[in-house]
């Protein structure tokens, strides 16, 4: 029985680094197994069907063959619709702020305690926040261009690899995942 899954590459296409062309990318994927590839936008954001259940080794496959395929690192995080539909339900902010404010610091794993009690002491005047073991939920008044709390500043202070997509991305992978 096939699964469908949601990749979340990290750091691709963005100011001309780790350059890779979504049609390059899904017939890497399928070389190496996946099925189902269907991309979108270009900001590595994928949607598959596989037989394996074991979301590590589907990680490794697709950080493997991008490696071998195209020359660098790209972190992925995988998902599946169900933890999108739970990400997105969880959004604290959805009834207060317009959409286009709302950002997703997708975790790779749990952050410790200790280093979301200090990140919790941070404020930012026109950003806010909420942070849960899969995400750091972002209203950003001013929008994320000149956020402080983008991806690289969540990293470093909860020490955990992210990745960030707006709301409207997430709705997107969501409504691709469940067709």
């Amino acid at each position: 029985m096939e699964n469908t899954y949601i990749a979340l590459l990290r750091g691709i296409n963005v100011s001309g680094q780790k350059k890779i062309k979504m049609a390059d990318l899904r017939l890497v994927l399928k070389e190496n197994g996946l099925k189902n590839v269907k991309t979108y936008i270009q900001s590595g954001n994928i949607i598959f069907d596989s037989d394996l259940v074991d979301r590590n080794k589907l990680e490794e496959i697709m950080s493997s063959s991008i490696l071998e395929h195209f020359g660098f690192h790209v972190p992925a995080l995988i998902l599946q619709k169900g933890d999108v539909e739970q990400i997105l339900k969880a959004n604290a902010f959805l009834s207060e702020a317009e959409e286009d404010k709302l950002y997703y610091v997708l975790l790779k794993n749990v952050p410790k305690e200790e280093l979301v009690e200090q990140f919790n002491q941070l404020q930012v005047e026109t950003e806010r926040f909420w942070i849960t073991d899969t995400c750091v939920y972002l209203f950003c008044k001013n929008g994320y261009g000149r956020a402080k709390l983008n991806n690289n500043f969540v990293e470093k202070k909860l020490k955990v690899e992210a990745t960030t997509r707006n709301h409207k991305t997430m709705l997107k992978l969501l409504e691709m995942a469940s067709s």
